[in-house]
């Protein structure tokens, strides 16, 4: 494909696409098996990692042969992605997730769907990986405000063994949220079901398609009202649902009103296999299974050593993807190797999108830190934004890269006590799950209670907000720009100190000298509960 450019390969697709008068039929009664293979929410991670303090787990070397093994067991293989590449390890957003889709072209990806950090940078970085991509982006429903696609193509129709299948992409319409600012400002997210009827109307209809499956970015949540659940109930002809966003780590695929949802986990670590079965040109049957890649338990000898036993499929590193990509690993290596201090125990993230955690203070005391000469009261950050654990033992700039992978800077925002009040207002309105439940420095407490819907006990410096006094916060440039709902902010005044968030963590963590010790600071108390998510044993935040 690298010999045709992507405009020419799209194209012809398209005229193919168009002949479905001569498309040939599966004899009838013939059973037709068709396995998907899918991943989301991958999130920078290329090369294997540590999970939990389990090394070399995941990776798309390893991945690679997963899919390798499917298509020798299957005659038709479809592998898609939910969307979620970017924003993760260093190794992926040093170069602005080449690597991840470099991975993606040569394990063969069919199609991939937009998901809402595909909008955490630059339109031109956008483009650029589309450019890079030997796939189309599916997303029917992101467009520029004069109705032009922001990706590659609404859905993408094939043919296996006479059964003509049709995949269509849909993005969150929460990413006008939770998308940078300054990139979604000049974006439409159209509704995400009355688009939905539109592409299986044309799918069905004009491109005879007998399969219909939707490549989701949207989300499984528990009231059923929104997200993939939604899509399922509303919108007939839809026969599979492939999904990301929330991270959902499923045992077997959830069914609403007969349509089968599935989610892969995060980072890799799972990966989807299903298998369609498509008789006289409908679905007669849909098997899942989450295929865990390389994971691995630990086992203490009696000497005290540690090994480490396989638990469930493992699958080799394909060297010829393993060699392509590890080079970027050497790269980052070499420029984040530097010890900037060391850890006694781990500083867990777990949490930090439901409680303060020790990760958070630590992020929102180096971000007040750094900016101190600037007479700042308080930081606040999301717990979206930090990334991974800090773990035990010696901590290099690469950890710090890894915990807080956005290209943030620092901001002050000043604010009126009224404007202040109004902060935890919505702070209160955050369901715990969400990016935007906040982690804050010294200098702030406060109890959200759910049960009331309200901010209490709100003290900055130790004393209640005064209401004609100004306040200055120091928060990341995502939420200063009214990221994941934070839009109090913008009615103050703002200064960009232009310093990234995580250099200013890796001088403060510097500063420190002695070994980190993680412990919780008393800054906020949450009282009852609210929760947007399916299945608290099997979902993850966005």
């Amino acid at each position: 494909m690298k010999n045709l450019s992507k405009a020419i390969v799209l194209g012809l697709a398209a005229i193919f696409a168009l002949g479905c008068a001569g498309t040939p039929k599966a004899p009838a009664g013939r059973e037709v098996q068709i396995a998907v293979i899918h991943t989301n929410d991958t999130h920078g991670h290329p090369l294997p990692f540590a999970d939990h303090g389990v090394p070399e787990v995941s990776g798309l070397p390893a991945i690679t042969t997963l899919v390798g093994q499917t298509r020798a067991e299957f005659e038709n293989v479809l592998v898609l992605d939910a969307g979620d590449f970017n924003t993760g390890r260093p190794e992926s957003n040093f170069f602005k997730a080449e690597p991840d889709l470099v991975g993606f072209n040569l394990i063969g990806y069919d199609a991939v769907a937009l998901g809402n950090h595909e909008f955490d940078n630059t339109r031109e970085v956008l483009e650029a990986q589309k450019a890079l991509a030997e796939f189309p982006f599916l997303s029917a429903n992101a467009k520029t405000k004069d109705g032009k696609l922001v990706a590659d193509a609404p859905y993408i129709v094939k043919d296996f063994q006479g059964v003509r299948v049709g995949v269509f992409g849909l993005t969150t319409r929460e990413t006008v949220t939770i998308g940078s600012p300054e990139i979604v400002k000049d974006l439409v997210f159209a509704d995400e079901i009355e688009t939905a009827k539109a592409m299986v109307a044309e799918l069905r209809g004009r491109k005879k398609c007998q399969v219909v499956i939707a490549l989701t970015h949207l989300g499984l949540y528990s009231n059923g009202e929104e997200g993939s659940r939604a899509l399922a109930a509303k919108v007939p002809g839809i026969d599979l649902i492939v999904d990301g966003h929330t991270h959902s780590q499923m045992k077997e695929a959830f069914v609403e009103k007969g349509v089968p949802i599935v989610q892969a986990y995060q980072w890799g670590l799972n990966v989807g296999r299903g298998v369609l079965t498509v008789k006289d040109g409908k679905v007669a049957g849909f098997s899942w299974k989450a295929l865990t890649v390389n994971d691995k338990k630990a086992v203490k000898a009696a000497d005290g050593s540690t090994t480490y036993e396989p638990v469930g499929p493992q699958f080799e590193t394909n060297p010829i993807v393993n060699a392509k990509l590890i080079e970027y690993g050497y790269k980052v290596e070499s420029l984040l190797a530097e010890k900037i201090g060391e850890a006694a125990a781990v500083f867990p993230n777990a949490m930090s999108r439901k409680a303060e955690t020790e990760i958070g203070c630590l992020v929102a005391d180096s971000m007040k830190w750094k900016l101190r000469d600037l007479g700042v009261d308080f930081a606040i950050v999301g717990g979206g934004n930090i990334r991974a654990d800090l773990a035990a033992g010696p901590v290099t700039k690469k950890t710090v890269y890894t915990i807080l992978p956005f290209d943030n800077s620092l901001v002050v925002v000043t604010l009126k006590g009224s404007e202040l009040k109004e902060l935890f207002d919505f702070v209160a309105t955050i369901p715990q799950g969400k990016g935007g439940f906040p982690q804050v420095s010294e200098g702030v407490s406060f109890t959200i209670d759910y049960d009331k819907g309200a901010a209490e006990d709100i003290l900055v410096g130790g004393k209640a907000i005064e209401a004609g006094r100004e306040y200055k916060v120091v928060t990341n440039s995502y939420m200063a720009a009214g990221g994941d709902g934070y839009a109090v902010f913008k009615k103050g005044r703002a200064y960009d100190s232009s310093i990234y968030q995580r250099d200013a963590m890796v001088e403060y963590l510097k500063s420190l000298g002695a070994p980190l010790a993680p412990a919780l600071k008393g800054r906020i108390k949450v009282i009852g509960q609210k929760t947007a998510y399916l299945f608290a044993e099997f979902v993850r935040a966005i």
